[in-house]
């Protein structure tokens, strides 16, 4: 159950204005500033949240660029979480690229060099046998929602060690924004290992351990202790995995998955969001899903997870699993995943189907002929005007996904993708990127942005106490997030609902994805009545407005 409310502080004074749950700033009244010890703490003037929420604007607006901005948000968000939520919720659409994707992930690049106050727990290699006692200085006794990296596999930035705190801040953050859970219940965590990024090693100003990761057994009883310190202080927590390297996220997610409350959102998240949006982009083709040929560029932790949960998908729709597995094709960075091939890790040979082999993507396009290409592989501008054009020769309306992130990263642009397919293209993101207008068209891609999952789930795991998170949860949220694409959204090209009703969606996905929790036996909170699940979801989400300690 969410708790959304601040209880009258106990704290005083610099105390009370130092913590940034509490904290009020100029907003403080005039009866709480006598009352709490702040009277003379604070200019005279009494100033509403509304003034503040204007001043906070005007002054990030006078930020000289995207990574600037992203360091005045994160200040307000450590000095007043209320304003910080307050501006990030009525300005998402401008400010959700600053705090997450793309700038977080300049902001990560350069996290040691911007940093300016710690932000959650730092468990490093160095504090075997005492994460219990780490986990125990964190001051809030009801987390419910932990995200936790390693930071091996940042975006598609690579390794950037303990500087991938942005990430678990950030999606924490979003976590609040968009499905209203409350910040005291949100614990970003950075498991420090170690990185194998020798930049960071020789930097005098890196914050992370200074050593080669730690790895094989040594890392995994390290992880099942904070696993197990996690399940002794907060027994109801959610563990969302995020931005470890392939082969330990794979592991981790099959080894955990069972055992306790966790899912990995690189794996099944993104897979979810790309389901919802070849959906979407059906309704514009007039196709099935079982009459896809898929491609994907990339065989990692995105792409297997995608293939996985559309294979799940075709064999709701009626197909048998080997043959929607063999609608999914995969090119890595050798070539296309073929069974002769003999290099080929674990999760990626369901996928290796009796094909000669190709070296590449432009080949494996013109050879299969796919209907969609979902690039999820981080290698930028892989999708180029030859590759685009063969999908377009192929397809009356090719389905093109350039998903990786940050969007340096990103396989092409929406501008590219348009035009090298004279207009006919169903374009979508990982990144935003701006409208476009062609041939007298104006086309807004879609950003398929991993927010429009994983707070909704999350939410609906904590609604329903869900002591597991299965697969289908992540099938039934793409549904859900299909069916909120209204007409005039398609009639635009664009395959995910707008991100002003990115709340509104989190609660129809958890509304779902806790209607599973309760039919599979995993709920352990009450139901109620059923009918009314929409509006007590909708009822327990945070607002950010200011308590009244008087």
């Amino acid at each position: 159950m969410i708790d959304a409310t601040i209880k009258t502080p106990l704290k005083r004074g610099h105390d009370l204005l130092r913590d940034p749950l509490l904290n009020k700033g100029t907003a403080f009244t005039e009866q709480e500033r006598d009352s709490l010890g702040l009277r003379g703490l604070l200019p005279p003037k009494v100033l509403t949240q509304d003034d503040q929420a204007k001043r906070a604007m005007q002054q990030l607006h006078a930020k000289p660029n995207p990574l600037e901005k992203y360091i005045y948000l994160t200040s307000l968000q450590n000095r007043n979480e209320t304003l910080f939520y307050r501006i990030v919720m009525e300005h998402l659409e401008e400010t959700m690229p600053l705090i997450y994707t793309p700038t977080v992930g300049q902001a990560c690049q350069e996290y040691d060099h911007i940093f300016r106050r710690p932000r959650g727990l730092f468990i490093s290699a160095e504090d075997r046998g005492q994460i219990a006692d780490i986990l125990a200085n964190w001051p809030e006794d009801d987390v419910r929602v932990i995200v936790v990296t390693d930071g091996e596999r940042i975006l598609g930035l690579g390794d950037l060690g303990a500087n991938g705190m942005g990430i678990p801040v950030g999606k924490l953050a979003l976590y609040t924004a968009c499905a209203g859970i409350h910040p005291a219940q949100c614990l970003p965590i950075m498991f420090d290992v170690g990185t194998e990024n020798q930049s960071l090693l020789d930097d005098p100003l890196y914050i992370g351990l200074r050593q080669k990761r730690l790895r094989g057994t040594a890392y995994d009883e390290l992880f099942a202790e904070f696993v197990q310190a996690v399940q002794e202080r907060y027994p109801n927590a959610l563990i969302q995995l995020e931005d470890f390297g392939n082969a330990q996220a794979f592991r981790l997610l099959k080894h955990y998955r069972d055992q306790i409350c966790t899912f990995d959102d690189d794996i099944q998240g993104t897979a979810s969001v790309a389901l919802a949006g070849l959906y979407s982009a059906l309704r514009i083709t007039g196709q099935s899903l079982i009459d896809q040929r898929i491609l994907f560029l990339g065989a990692g932790e995105a792409g297997i997870g995608m293939g996985d949960l559309i294979v799940a998908a075709m064999v709701d729709a009626g197909m048998t699993e080997a043959d929607a597995q063999a609608r999914c094709w995969f090119v890595d960075s050798k070539g296309l995943v073929v069974k002769s091939r003999t290099d080929l890790v674990a999760h990626k040979r369901p996928y290796a189907h009796d094909h000669a082999f190709l070296p590449d993507l432009l080949s494996a396009i013109e050879t299969l002929r796919p209907t969609a290409l979902i690039g999820a592989a981080g290698q930028a501008q892989a999708f180029t005007r030859e590759v685009v054009e063969a999908m377009t020769h192929i397809n009356q309306r090719p389905i093109i996904f350039a998903l990786s992130n940050p969007t340096s990263k990103s396989e092409c642009t929406a501008e590219e993708a348009y035009q090298w397919s004279a207009g006919k293209a169903i374009f979508a993101s990982g990144s935003p990127f701006p409208a476009v207008d062609y041939g007298g068209q104006h086309f807004t891609p879609g950003q398929a942005n991993n927010v429009y999952i994983f707070p909704g789930v999350g939410l609906g795991v904590i609604v329903s106490g869900a002591r597991r998170v299965t697969d289908e949860m992540f099938f039934v949220a793409a549904q859900t997030l299909a069916t909120l694409v209204s007409e005039d959204d398609v009639a635009q090209g664009r395959i995910y609902p707008q991100l002003a009703n990115i709340r509104q969606v989190s609660a129809h996905i958890a509304a779902a994805v806790a209607k599973v929790a309760y039919a599979r036996g995993l709920a352990t909170q009450p139901l109620g009545n059923p009918d009314h699940l929409f509006a007590k979801i909708q009822a327990q989400m945070f607002v950010p407005e200011y308590a009244d300690y008087a």
